[in-house]
């Protein structure tokens, strides 16, 4: 399914991104304390799926994560979404997504209570792109390698010893009746009877080294978007293209270079907004946020057992170290609005202000 129909929510993200780090939402002035150079810096829109806005909200997500780190193996899963969906996850994107989330989590709920009568817990993030921006809707679930004993309420690790999490065959099985039971509502009788027999495939990946490596990739997907900066190539205004890279995985994961028209480009981007207020991050059973600040504490404590977790080295800021002279700190000295900085520092800055309006 195709739709180039762009809803108010769709053009006012789009809007944000297009005003980010522009003249037209103001900025500050910041001025350096050891060479005393001022720097003009324009206001970021701050909109999630803004490829330039994310940096600080991610540091901020993994330092959090960090204290919550468990002394145990992790793994991580994938559930995907077949593409025969994609057409009800334009037009229905929060139930088809809420769907996916919520029937990951009973899936795993189900196998860790079934072989080992524990309670688990899951880290999900949201990702609905593939590498050529189109519309791929998947979860990361990083899982905890065992659970809580809901007897004893001890740790209780995997029987497979760390090797995998569950049988991925069985784990598909269930997750394919359990989303296709969840969204019955939104199926033709025709595409339900297609996807039972289809084969769905979880994805699971090789266990992480160490607990510490959790943190090192959750810094690369938890606040991940559908396109950056840095992956486009050329745009060509002319004949109105953009040329991004990507990846292709029917050649192995080599990678290749994308050209799409700005209209082509722009419906793909905008599969990926997603609906207002709906939340991309979610976290599941004792790693859910009531759960961690009743018990989590003292689970830690049991699991280090005079142990310590070497966690990665936070890397320091440099968002406000001087790009002049690299010794000193920028502090702001004045903030502006769409109408320009005041007359004192654009002409420093060599700025032409807007004219002030005289009351007549």
């Amino acid at each position: 399914m195709q739709s180039n129909s762009l809803s108010g929510w769709h053009l006012k993200s789009l809007e944000a991104i297009r005003r980010c780090r522009t003249a037209e939402l103001g900025g500050h002035i910041d001025a350096c304390t050891c060479c005393q150079k001022i720097h003009l810096s324009y206001n970021s829109c701050r909109n999630r799926h803004c490829p330039r806005c994310q940096g600080h909200k991610r540091v901020a997500w993994i330092a959090a994560r960090e204290k919550e780190l468990l002394n145990v193996t992790y793994f991580h899963v994938v559930f995907t979404m077949p593409h025969e969906l994609n057409g009800l996850c334009i037009r229905y994107p929060k139930q088809m997504y809420d769907a996916l989330f919520k029937t990951a989590w009973a899936t795993l709920s189900t196998f860790s209570k079934n072989e080992r009568d524990t309670k688990m817990g899951m880290v999900a993030v949201l990702h609905t792109w593939g590498s050529n921006l189109s519309l791929h809707p998947h979860l990361h679930c990083i899982v905890p390698g065992g659970g809580v004993c809901n007897k004893t309420d001890r740790w209780k690790s995997s029987k497979q010893k760390g090797k995998f999490l569950f049988a991925v065959k069985a784990v598909s099985i269930v997750y394919k009746n359990k989303l296709l039971a969840e969204i019955k509502d939104l199926l033709t009788t025709e595409l339900r009877n297609k996807l039972y027999k289809k084969n769905w495939v979880v994805y699971a990946k090789r266990p992480f080294g160490k607990p510490e490596n959790v943190v090192e990739y959750l810094g690369r997907y938890s606040h991940k978007i559908a396109i950056s900066n840095h992956r486009l190539q050329h745009l060509d205004y002319e004949k109105k293209r953009v040329t991004f890279g990507a990846k292709s995985y029917r050649q192995g994961g080599k990678k290749v270079s994308v050209t799409l028209s700005f209209t082509e480009f722009i419906r793909r981007f905008q599969l990926h907004i997603l609906p207002r207020g709906f939340t991309r991050i979610r976290h599941y059973g004792i790693l859910s946020s009531s759960w961690k600040k009743e018990k989590l504490p003292a689970l830690q404590a049991k699991l280090l057992d005079g142990k310590f977790i070497k966690l990665a080295k936070e890397k320091p800021s440099i968002h406000r170290l001087c790009p002049s002279c690299k010794k000193g700190t920028l502090v702001t000295v004045c903030t502006f609005t769409s109408r320009g900085p005041p007359s004192e520092y654009a002409h420093l800055l060599k700025i032409k202000t807007k004219p002030t309006l005289k009351n007549n």
